[in-house]
């Protein structure tokens, strides 16, 4: 049995949580409110209140998941770094967190960041085309979470921070297009594609890639949301006469309506192709963007817990995107992944 911290407990930090309290582990939880049900589930410690006080309390060099909304999630690192902590970080942040590097080797920490989904499992998948292939022409990646059953509204309804997904939509896209990195506006090169078995729906550019953008070497990088056709459209006509709280209310995750999560990455090089689909449904009551991301993040952590992330991950001090885990720490998440149900197909 180890213990850990955990920092946010939304829709995916919960199911996180519930993971590895499964699993035999301790858990601290920290965020604004905490729902009553968590806080008596035997294993966990729940400290409610505001997030930055109960950093402080916190055991140096302690293992910590951060699963807060973006706008606060880059907030908390430098605080996290300093106290020595092993950090494997969910928040989604327009902040890239290479800043506090050296502030990670100075403490001996750990930040291992964007484990979930897209980015993500992404970067491992576009890792293992690099190791197969060396150096790629193109890295395409398309990956949505979505309702079953499109409807006459939004079609659409947020498995997470409903705030992040407003800033994908607004953040400029950074693609790479002829080994150039350049900035392009959100919501752009929209096209229809087909999704397996559900049929056709849009793909617009968002700023998806970050960490790949460098790491993995390729020349010509996009990564694409995929939507209900007519989402992205009723976007661009009512945004802006909308308050973001009335958008956070048409997007209310609803538990009940059916919905899936869908991941393809595309890697080719001179000769050879690999295609990946993610997917799943939903399981035992649990989104599916709450399962796929989720599990990447349990995943991560089991292995800091188990070997650390020194010794059993491959990494060193400082901070790391996934794809800088080593192969069988990438293999080791997709078999767990696996293991839960989420389907894996390569083409």
């Amino acid at each position: 049995m180890a213990e850990a911290i955990a920092l946010g407990c939304g829709l995916v930090g919960r199911f996180v949580i519930e993971r590895l309290l499964e699993y035999g582990h301790k858990i601290t939880v920290l965020d604004l409110k905490i729902p009553d049900e968590l806080k008596l589930k035997k294993g966990i410690d729940a400290r409610q209140g505001d997030v930055f006080e109960n950093i402080a309390q916190l055991p140096q060099k302690s293992l910590v998941i951060n699963m807060l909304p973006g706008r606060i999630g880059d907030r908390v690192r430098p605080l996290l770094l300093e106290s020595g902590h092993q950090i494997v970080d969910l928040a989604f942040t327009a902040e890239d967190p290479h800043q506090y590097q050296q502030l990670a080797v100075e403490n001996e920490a750990v930040l291992l960041w964007d484990v979930g989904i897209a980015p993500g499992m992404s970067n491992m998948l576009a890792k293992k085309a690099s190791q197969l292939f060396g150096h790629l022409d193109l890295v395409t990646i398309k990956v949505g979470g979505n309702p079953t059953i499109p409807d006459t509204d939004w079609s659409y309804m947020a498995p997470f921070s409903p705030s992040d997904v407003i800033e994908e939509y607004t953040r400029p896209a950074r693609i790479k297009s002829e080994n150039e990195i350049c900035e392009v506006p959100a919501i752009t090169d929209r096209h229809m594609i087909q999704v397996d078995g559900y049929g056709e729906m849009e793909a617009f550019l968002t700023d998806g890639l970050r960490s790949v953008l460098t790491t993995i070497p390729a020349s010509n990088m996009k990564e694409y949301t995929v939507r209900w056709p007519g989402h992205i459209e009723k976007w661009l006509n009512e945004s802006e006469s909308l308050t973001e709280e009335e958008l956070l209310n048409a997007w209310k995750f609803d538990p009940l309506r059916k919905e899936f999560t869908w991941l393809e990455v595309i890697a080719k090089s001179a000769r050879q192709q690999k295609r990946w689909v993610v997917q799943d449904s939903g399981k035992n009551g649990d989104g599916s963007m709450a399962r796929t991301t989720g599990l990447v993040t349990v995943a991560c952590a089991l292995q800091f817990m188990n070997d650390g992330p020194l010794n059993g991950c491959g990494l060193s001090p400082g901070v790391h995107p996934p794809e800088a885990l080593n192969e069988q720490s990438i293999d080791a998440i997709i078999e767990m992944m696996k293991l839960h149900g989420v389907q894996f197909t390569e083409y």
